[in-house]
């Protein structure tokens, strides 16, 4: 199961953060087909926002047919096919970038050394 985060600090609308998530959730596997999202109310406490933030995102992905709900059972990741674009992978990679140089900037950490530690990990976590 996906593990969703918000972030009040990207400037994105919540509601697009949990779609996105769950649309690179798709594309890399870690939802699969027919597998049950949290209902509404449950993802709206857990990620503490309002339940129409939660059922403006779910009924977003309704619309273009990736997520199926069934009355009483729950909502379902659908089997339409998601493929994450070049441009949307280089968009995700620069925002992860800016949020991570931001966060070592801050306990003064350059972005030579975000580098040199980061080639270290090359070819997988250690």
């Amino acid at each position: 199961m996906l593990e969703f985060q918000l972030d009040a600090r990207s400037g994105v609308p919540f509601y697009r953060q949990i779609i996105d998530q769950i649309r690179f959730g798709i594309a890399t596997g870690q939802l699969k087909m027919g597998e049950q999202l949290p209902t509404v109310r449950s993802l709206a406490v857990q990620l503490k926002v309002n339940l129409n933030t939660v059922t403006k995102a779910y009924k977003e992905l309704e619309i273009q047919k990736i997520l199926e709900t069934q009355q009483g059972t729950g909502t379902f990741i659908g089997s339409e096919k998601i493929d994450v674009s070049v441009r949307e992978r280089r968009n995700k990679l620069r925002s992860i970038c800016e949020e991570f140089i931001n966060v070592a900037a801050a306990y003064g950490i350059s972005p030579k050394q975000l580098v040199d530690e980061l080639k270290k990990h090359e070819g997988g976590l250690s």
